[in-house]
């Protein structure tokens, strides 16, 4: 549940009240006497933030010389209200000119009584943004000498933006030229035993944008995730259409796409804020397309000798490559020599991590490439102890291919002034724990 705050104290280090806002009548004004008390004369601020004394609960931070202190009266999200205070903070420095401590506070008592009447309603969180409550809180508070002035300058139109229908983006913006970027990057991490046989595969998945776009425009982004193209073709009366789908999971959007939309037709459309920002993130655990497959082969010859081999094999299209491809093969502490033999790329002894390090700088698509090493270990008098094999890792990243398979299969733009735009769409794959074990 949200905070559903009862009140809201500002105390200096000796406990003096600076400020206060009682939003509900389930505590008495007298609750900052018993935070006084019971917290501040025992010494044990700094122990928990969280303290419950009779049936209310005191959630407090200190900023510089000024702790903030909220009161509920009923279970609330302890998370919510911290996070609560830390943007109100924030606020308030926008308008006192990055100063916030006890002298501020004074200097700027009505400023704060606005604010606060502002930023929450009978105890729940409300717009925190500067950029929007500047747009009618026009009141400028007592700045410290030291801080410059804002250079951000009122913006009109501000009705819409209060509703927080488009508290992320301000109206007016022009662009000669109109252009969205679109990335989508994954992360590919792998488990595999030493026979081949997958243990673990996921992929992990964030679409970046940077859109410059002029006026308030409205996307709406198209993939061929399985649920939506369903739900396309139930509202398009048809079937589907054939072709590879994927199931996303774990789901999360920036706040600017229209959720109720999402839930009902299963289309992300937006109205995006200006400049580059993480429009969703997402995980798919099903149907992964593997970029490499790494096939080892370790000899242990007698006790001074082993030989390794390691193919790798590019399983992504003919037309595509790899960059930045590294392969890591653990060797034991007391390796002493190496020798390499290499299709492609450079390999050689890292002592520091007791690896092989091989690396090759392009890797095109439906190739394979071979390592063939022979290391000679330093002779112990003791007793052999068994080598403890860590996996080989991979790193890599592949441009224009999704482990997952996800595809943008449109990015529509809809503007009343009816321009032209320019979309861009880029795909890259990476390794993230890419393991082998061998």
């Amino acid at each position: 549940m949200p905070v559903a705050a009862s009140a809201i104290y500002f105390l200096n280090l000796r406990g003096d009240v600076l400020i206060n806002r009682l939003y509900r009548d389930d505590v008495g004004g007298n609750m900052v006497d018993a935070f006084r008390m019971h917290i501040m004369q025992t010494k044990e601020l700094g122990t928990c933030p969280v303290r419950q004394i009779g049936g209310c609960s005191f959630l407090y931070m200190r900023i510089s010389n000024v702790y903030i202190v909220i009161v509920v009266s009923s279970n609330a999200n302890v998370a919510c209200a911290f996070k609560f205070v830390v943007e109100a903070v924030a606020l308030f420095k926008s308008y006192f000119g990055g100063a916030f401590d006890e002298d501020a506070i004074r200097n700027n008592f009505v400023l704060i009584y606005e604010l606060l009447d502002e930023i929450m309603d009978f105890g729940y969180p409300q717009n925190l943004s500067p950029e929007i409550l500047k747009l009618y809180i026009t009141q400028e508070g007592v700045r410290s000498p030291f801080s410059s002035k804002p250079s951000d300058k009122p913006v009109p139109n501000a009705t819409l933006q209060v509703t927080g229908a488009v508290g992320w983006r301000r109206e007016g913006l022009v662009y000669k030229k109109n252009e969205v970027f679109l990335d989508i990057v994954e992360s590919v991490n792998l488990l595999m035993s030493s026979k081949g046989s997958v243990l673990r595969c996921d992929v992990t998945g964030k679409i970046l944008m940077k859109c410059f776009l002029s006026g308030m425009p409205d996307l709406k982004l198209g993939l061929n995730d399985k649920i939506g193209l369903e739900k396309e073709a139930q509202l398009k009366s048809r079937p589907t259409k054939s072709g590879k789908t994927i199931e996303l999971d774990d789901v999360t959007f920036h706040q600017c796409v229209n959720l109720t939309r999402f839930n009902s037709e299963k289309t992300v459309s937006f109205v995006p804020p200006d400049g580059e920002f993480e429009l969703m993130k997402y995980r798919i655990t099903e149907g992964v397309n593997l970029p490499f497959r790494v096939l080892p082969t370790i000899k242990e010859l007698g006790r001074t000798r082993m030989e390794i081999n390691v193919k790798v094999k590019s399983v992504f299209g003919a037309k595509m490559f790899a960059l930045g491809v590294v392969v890591k093969v653990p060797v034991p502490k007391q390796t002493a020599k190496t020798s390499f033999q290499t299709t492609s790329g450079k390999a050689k002894y890292n002592a520091s991590i007791d690896s092989l390090v091989w690396k090759i700088r392009k890797f095109p698509g439906q190739t394979e490439a071979t390592m063939s090493a022979e290391v000679e270990l330093i002779s112990t008098m003791g007793e052999k102890k068994s080598w403890n094999r860590a996996p080989i890792q991979m790193e890599f990243q592949v441009p224009m291919f999704t482990a997952s398979g996800l595809r943008v299969r449109f990015l529509k733009v809809w503007e009343k002034s009816g321009y032209n735009t320019v979309e861009w769409v880029r795909y890259i794959t990476r390794a993230g724990s890419y393991e082998i074990r061998c």
